[in-house]
């Protein structure tokens, strides 16, 4: 089996028998994947609680035909600043739980390892709103998947003059283009998902946040075709 070295954020882990764990990972070369852990259940593992989710690490494996080994681990950032604070670590497992559902295993993706690197660094920053950040990384990595929602212009026919949303039809929709199921939104409501999908959630409009975090949950299921478990923790 050969041997490599990668950098990765912890996604999940699961247990494995009576001492090992399956981790999840997404690396920053290789995508994302599941190695085993062996004896990381154990008192005296060398792994502690290097292999924990969220945490930010170096990584030596061995490559399997199915599930790679993991022989040494280091931290670079633990992010443990999440562990203490409710709601930085729900939205936290939020987005974690959104990036293990949307990315491929073993499919190489360089943006999407630095936006979830990134919106966790967000995250532990005492002045940033946490559900902001999440909002934000969800509609970044809903773009970067292949369904960047229009905002400025009707997703059908490119008019400017746009004041509904239509999760079916990809966003700001005109009058004429719209079909059933629109949703006419309020005046902040854009600018608050344009700020969040210009990677800049402190910029985003508080009056319109409870709007706008319902059309990013729903635009984000619909294009999962199934709910995210933790959306129901997050404090709104």
């Amino acid at each position: 089996m050969p041997l490599y070295k990668e950098q990765g954020i912890v996604l999940r882990t699961m247990k494995l028998g009576e001492a090992d764990r399956i981790v999840t990972v997404l690396t920053q070369g290789t995508g994302k994947i599941r190695a085993v852990a062996k004896g990381i259940r154990k008192t005296r593992s060398k792994f502690g609680a290097r292999l924990d989710p969220f945490t930010h690490v170096d990584l030596l494996l061995y490559k399997g035909r199915e599930l790679d080994i993991v022989t040494q681990a280091d931290i670079i950032t633990s992010f443990r600043e999440l562990r203490g604070d409710y709601n930085r670590f729900t939205a936290g497992e939020m987005i974690l739980e959104a990036a293990d559902r949307v990315i491929e295993d073993r499919e190489p993706n360089t943006r999407m390892f630095m936006l979830l690197l990134t919106s966790l660094r967000r995250l532990i920053d005492p002045s940033s709103d946490a559900g902001a950040v999440a909002d934000s990384y969800l509609l970044r990595m809903t773009s970067l998947a292949g369904f960047r929602p229009a905002l400025t212009a009707c997703a059908e026919c490119g008019k400017p003059d746009v004041a509904r949303f239509s999760i079916q039809q990809g966003g700001m929709v005109c009058d004429n283009c719209r079909t059933g199921g629109t949703i006419r939104v309020a005046e902040g409501t854009v600018p608050y998902l344009t700020a969040l999908l210009d990677g800049e959630p402190d910029l985003a409009d508080l009056g319109a946040r409870a709007e706008g975090s319902s059309l990013v949950r729903a635009y984000l299921e619909y294009h999962l075709n199934r709910p995210l478990r933790a959306w129901a923790y997050v404090p709104r």
